[in-house]
């Protein structure tokens, strides 16, 4: 695992843009510039890319530090000439002030699982008997253990879109039912109503209703 894909893998999970990760690095005493930056995030085929040193992701990380817990008063920390997995596992932990049950819990959500007496032995110093060596795919999966736990802006974002939809709809709806009544238009099927074409005029329908009546003269009447 190479210091750009720590690099890359920090960045995306709390969505850092480029001016953030040059506060961060600005912060721990080492200015960059955007290129810089840019550069070491691009992916390794591009040929851009500029591989990150030890000592340049060091800076990164006690930013990073800075930026999670605050910047401490007096000297800065030394930086590392020499990154190894155990160190940037301990920069990562302190930055995001885990404790070993925290670490733990973060690698179980991962189907990882250690004991307490495995994890310290990644701390302890590299000439301790019960030291070990912290291996790629360890670091990857704690990487992607806090990916799972701390990256939650872009969830949010897309909840909150959800939810301005869902408030968009209300409020169209909420503005139909608030509409006058057109009482005209009020009756069920009022532009639907079936008029026969064979149907006379209304004038004529009222004339043939009216009785007709017969008028006789009264030397008619007892004609036979």
């Amino acid at each position: 695992m190479t210091n750009n894909d720590v690099l890359r893998r920090i960045r995306y999970t709390f969505n850092f843009n480029d001016k953030k990760m040059m506060a961060i690095f600005e912060s721990a005493g080492f200015p960059v510039t955007r290129e810089q930056v840019s550069n070491w995030l691009k992916k390794d085929e591009d040929s851009d890319h500029v591989n990150c040193t030890d000592s340049q992701l060091a800076y990164f990380l006690n930013g990073f530090i800075n930026e999670k817990r605050g910047k401490k008063d007096g000297p800065a920390h030394p930086i590392e000439k020499k990154l190894t997995n155990n160190v940037v596992l301990a920069k990562l932990k302190i930055a995001l002030n885990l404790k070993a049950e925290d670490v733990i819990e973060l690698l179980n959500s991962v189907d990882l699982r250690i004991s307490k007496p495995e994890l310290s032995a990644f701390f302890r110093k590299p000439e301790h008997k019960h030291y070990r060596q912290c291996k790629d795919q360890f670091l990857r999966n704690f990487l992607h253990a806090i990916d799972k736990k701390y990256c939650v802006e872009r969830g949010e974002q897309k909840q909150n879109t959800t939810v301005s939809k869902d408030k968009k709809a209300f409020q169209n709806k909420k503005k139909q039912e608030d509409k006058p009544i057109n009482k005209k238009s009020a009756r069920p099927n009022a532009g639907k109503i079936y008029v026969n074409p064979n149907a006379k005029s209304s004038k004529k329908n009222q004339d043939n209703k009216q009785r007709k009546t017969l008028k006789l003269k009264p030397e008619d009447i007892w004609k036979d």
